[in-house]
């Protein structure tokens, strides 16, 4: 994305921020699956799905500009479908969250916690990864063909 070093860091330290916070306020009710104290998780969920708004927010709508000051159009759209994705993959989670929440219980709600969490880390972190990935090679091969500014190094033919 055509973010100045700045912006990159800064959105960098405020998502990193906001995914580090999901995390520490929807983990302790991962812990609860005892019927009698699900309220309780279902406090930690509203309280993790906050910043995960936030972060949703930001991915969609926060960074459209610099989304569309991409060039190159295919690159632009390859950023796209991985905003999406990602937002899509991370959707999973809050589901998997809610799963002791909807009357599954005992040995059971273990295992598809379990099964549900590892179906989303593999969408998540190796799908988009290999849209990353993507993104990256086309990027770079626009860079190379002189169709793109290079941030690092001035404008085309430099």
């Amino acid at each position: 994305m055509n973010l100045t070093p700045e912006e990159s860091r800064s959105q960098s330290l405020t998502l990193g921020t906001a995914a580090a916070l999901m995390i520490i306020l929807g983990y302790p009710g991962e812990l609860i699956l005892d019927e009698d104290k699900l309220g309780t998780r279902w406090l930690y969920w509203i309280a993790a799905m906050i910043p995960f708004v936030y972060i949703v927010y930001a991915l969609l709508v926060g960074l459209s500009s610099a989304t569309e000051s991409e060039q190159d159009p295919a690159v632009r759209n390859l950023i796209k479908f991985a905003q999406k994705a990602t937002v899509v993959s991370w959707c999973t989670y809050p589901v998997v969250y809610v799963f002791p929440m909807l009357g599954i219980s005992g040995g059971n709600v273990v295992v598809l916690i379990q099964l549900g969490y590892s179906c989303s880390d593999i969408i998540s972190k190796c799908g988009v990864g290999l849209l990353i990935y993507s993104i990256t090679m086309a990027k770079s091969a626009a860079i190379r063909a002189g169709n793109e500014e290079t941030p690092l190094y001035g404008t085309k033919g430099n």
